[in-house]
């Protein structure tokens, strides 16, 4: 059986080793799958999305480490799973729909993948380009396939469920119209403020746009010795504050491309970048406080450390001045581990371009 790694080394070895070669043998596959997918404008975003966001899947399928010896089992989970967030992701942000119904339809295929024995629903019954060639079926029947494979799925079910509700919602008020969709975004939080109390609107949504509280669940769950209060713990850990801190970080990079295009950027909202950088800093601080007691948590601690490495490492970072103060305050607030980390994938992506 394979030990969860407790180190900053250890963790990177076995994501070089046994992860990241994985991943990008599943992502061969679907890239074939999606340069074969009938209509153009489909067939573009679902490659577009594959070629764009591959350290998405590369960073989420670490969490198949928990899995122990079964890791090989949970990566083609998580990165069909993420291959549907990102494709459906570049539907609604860069394609030709502002509809919340076509969104709703979209994202039924998430619920399903989640869902074992759930029936194909036609999701692109309110947008005009309707043939994908069933690329979007077989990523959600590779999900699924993989679900009946683990052994507490019927504990975790409920709540990869509530996680994806979540997700789902988030995608369909944000891509709306833009004259409508923060009204939208503050009434859905309006209905879940009296549970989080201590986040601002704009905190909520980033928190529901991450999906590694379900891969965290989907890991655990291939395990003999996964219990039911580990569940729990753990969807009280990942959500809001290890999903928050994911999210928010990835809006915190991209602030100025999405200044240029006039997207929604939740880092945005903060009344200065004081009071951001403050946030920020809570959220990596209650991200630790919430991994204290989880199992294995010197893995969970590692991620967050990690997501501060990966992310404030981006070439995007370089050309946005603004946040450069910011930036050196996270990793400061991440230590040591953080910084490791920071290295470790300016190299990575160094190294991606030489080989590429």
């Amino acid at each position: 059986m394979r030990n969860v790694p407790t180190r900053a080394i250890s963790l990177m070895i076995r994501a070089y080793k046994d992860i990241f070669p994985m991943v990008h043998k599943e992502l061969n596959y679907w890239k074939k799958r999606a340069r074969e997918i009938p209509d153009p404008e489909l067939r573009k975003q679902a490659l577009s999305s594959i070629e764009t966001k591959t350290f998405h899947c590369e960073g989420g399928a670490i969490y198949a480490i928990l899995a122990k010896s079964d890791y090989k089992k949970v990566i083609p989970f998580i990165v069909a799973y993420q291959t549907i967030s990102d494709y459906l992701d570049n539907l609604c942000d860069r394609s030709t729909s502002l509809d919340p119904l076509d969104f709703s339809a979209l994202h039924e295929s998430m619920r399903h993948a989640l869902t074992v024995g759930a029936k194909h629903t036609d999701y692109y019954r309110y947008r005009n380009e309707k043939n994908d060639g069933g690329y979007l079926a077989e990523l959600v029947e590779v999900c699924q396939r993989v679900l009946k494979q683990v052994p507490h799925y019927p504990i975790i079910h409920g709540s990869l469920l509530n996680l994806c509700d979540y997700y789902c919602q988030l995608q369909i008020h944000k891509h709306v119209h833009p004259n409508d969709r923060e009204r939208r975004l503050q009434q859905w939080f309006s209905e879940h403020k009296e549970q989080f109390p201590e986040l601002k609107w704009y905190e909520f949504s980033a928190s529901a746009g991450s999906t590694l509280g379900i891969f965290c669940l989907v890991s655990y769950g291939m395990r003999e010795e996964f219990h039911h209060e580990d569940h729990t713990a753990i969807l009280k850990g990942y959500f809001p504050y290890i999903q928050g801190l994911h999210i928010l970080l990835d809006y915190f990079i991209d602030q100025e491309e999405d200044r240029l295009e006039g997207d929604l950027n939740f880092c945005f909202y903060y009344n200065d970048l004081k009071t951001l950088g403050r946030r920020m800093v809570m959220f990596i601080q209650k991200a630790d406080e919430y991994t204290k007691g989880l199992p294995d948590e010197k893995f969970h601690r590692l991620i967050n450390r990690g997501l501060l490495g990966l992310y404030l490492s981006d070439e995007k970072v370089k050309m946005d001045k603004q946040i450069d103060g910011i930036v050196k305050q996270l990793l400061q607030s991440g230590g040591l581990k953080s910084k490791f980390f920071y290295m470790n994938a300016k190299l990575y992506r160094k190294w991606q371009q030489v080989f590429q």
